[in-house]
């Protein structure tokens, strides 16, 4: 599509569209919803089990310390989204500030973690069926794929909508389960066998198993914020971008500190942190506790929806960013055509082939599926989370040369709040190095990195052309 193709029209539906071409679909509310549930996934539904039985109560530290590295983040997208809203944000202000192939490295690597992201959800919803029915995780990984394609080719609209109910749900489980927790530690109904606060450090200490171990816990604790930065890719199919996504980044800490510290605090109040273990929900196991009759088959519908949620949103995201790649001839020209609908079409197909291979995974491997796939979620994440900062650090330094017109929304102490978020960002790149599935990621980044490298030149060099003065 040519520059002129991309200016402001009208799509076959009458809806107005943005100058990508893209229809301004996602209302405010949709918009909002999409910043809740981003922050709301399998990595606390199901991940927590894992990560909780490795670190117990100091779990609660490490989503709080990672939670605030993540607000800074966001803070510094949010910045710069306000300087320049578009879809492929990451990628277009790596290109901007960092050059072409930091751009090119940058999108197609959140390209990947979504790819992945989405592999890990389905592998999640198989063993969420599984409590109802005997089928084989493949089987489900595919249907649910299958649907979450259809669903996402229809129209952005219909994308927001199911979001924005799928974020309702996990929204409604979380308050409720915090509730109905804080009921049983004040008043004692249930079944719970010593529902007291002092669980959260009488049975071994915050720290049980050692520092070392809440430490490790961090690679867990990134992949649950895996989706929070959602709301930079939505920037070309919002309305009213610049205030929809500025109050959507101002309300997370409050959405970390209800849904992650609040959820995390009841559940180890409730039950010793001895009680949780890897491959069980921490949520189903709590309420199945409490004793509420079909509360455990309620939660685990909940976080069916979880994983659905999470999947739709990688598809969503997967093809907008395969096509914004494509804008700048950094992928197959094909890949950055629009359906009649307006939506990415072509990126959203490609995108679920090659999320087919998860379905492979859970078919050969359904034990050791979830730990592979997260694992290298989060050290993709990782680089292009450090390439917000390294942009936003960047646009500030031009702001103040008078190069860049200064936003108004302003990420607070920078850059010294980016140069700790990088640090922190760093850290767990080498904590990836102690585990198993650690170095596996580390590995799979490296292969990544030559892959990235080896196709920037035959990708690129096609659409090269001389210089006209």
């Amino acid at each position: 599509m040519t520059a002129s193709d991309r200016q402001a029209r009208v799509t076959e539906t009458g809806a107005a569209t943005t100058d990508e071409g893209y229809s301004r679909g996602l209302s405010p509310r949709t918009i909002q919803m999409i910043a809740i549930g981003g922050a709301i996934g399998t990595g606390l539904f199901y991940g927590a089990g894992g990560a909780i039985e490795q670190a117990g109560p100091a779990l609660i530290l490490a989503y709080l310390a990672a939670g605030l590295a993540i607000f800074v983040i966001m803070r510094a997208l949010g910045e710069l989204l306000t300087y320049r809203p578009v879809t492929g944000s990451f990628a277009e202000y790596a290109n901007e500030f960092l050059g072409r192939f930091a751009g090119f490295a940058t999108g197609w690597t959140y390209w990947a973690v979504w790819v992945a992201t989405c592999m890990a959800e389905i592998t999640v919803a198989g063993k969420y069926v599984q409590y109802w029915f005997d089928i084989p995780q493949w089987v489900t990984a595919l249907v649910v794929l299958g649907i979450m394609f259809v669903a996402n080719l229809v129209s952005v609209k219909l994308f927001g909508e199911g979001e924005f109910w799928f974020s309702t749900i996990k929204v409604t489980a979380i308050i409720a389960m915090i509730l109905i927790g804080i009921g049983v530690l004040l008043f004692g109904f249930g079944h719970a066998a010593n529902p007291t606060v002092s669980n959260l450090w009488n049975d071994g200490g915050v720290f049980p198993n050692g520092f070392s171990q809440a430490l490790l816990a961090l690679q867990i604790v990134l992949f649950a914020y895996v989706g929070v930065e959602l709301v930079g890719v939505t920037a070309g199919e919002a309305r009213d971008p610049k205030k929809t996504l500025r109050k959507a980044i101002n309300t997370l800490p409050f959405r970390i500190g209800l849904f992650y510290i609040g959820a995390l605090i009841v559940i180890m109040s409730v039950s010793s942190w001895r009680t949780f273990h890897s491959g069980r929900s921490p949520f189903v196991e709590v309420f199945e506790q409490i004793g509420i009759p079909g509360a455990a088959a309620i939660i685990n519908f909940v976080l069916l929806t979880a994983a659905l949620s999470s999947c739709n949103s990688g598809i969503y995201s997967t093809g907008r960013m395969l096509r914004s790649l494509a804008q700048r001839d950094e992928a197959p020209k094909g890949l950055g055509e629009l359906s009649s609908r307006s939506v990415p079409a072509a990126g959203i197909a490609v995108s679920a082939a090659v999320m087919v291979i998860g379905v492979g995974v859970n078919y050969f491997s359904p034990e050791k599926a979830f730990g592979y796939v997260t694992s290298v979620s989060t050290i993709g994440i990782i680089f292009v989370w450090g390439v917000i900062l390294v942009c936003h650090m960047i646009y500030r330094a031009r702001v103040r040369a008078g190069a860049l017109p200064a936003s108004d929304y302003r990420l607070p102490g920078a850059p010294f709040t980016s140069a700790v978020a990088l640090a922190f960002l760093a850290l767990v790149v080498v904590l990836l190095f102690c585990t198993e599935s650690g170095r596996t990621a580390v590995v799979v980044g490296v292969v990544w990195g030559v892959l990235v490298c080896a196709a920037y030149p035959l990708l690129t060099r096609r659409n090269a052309q001389p210089e006209s003065v």
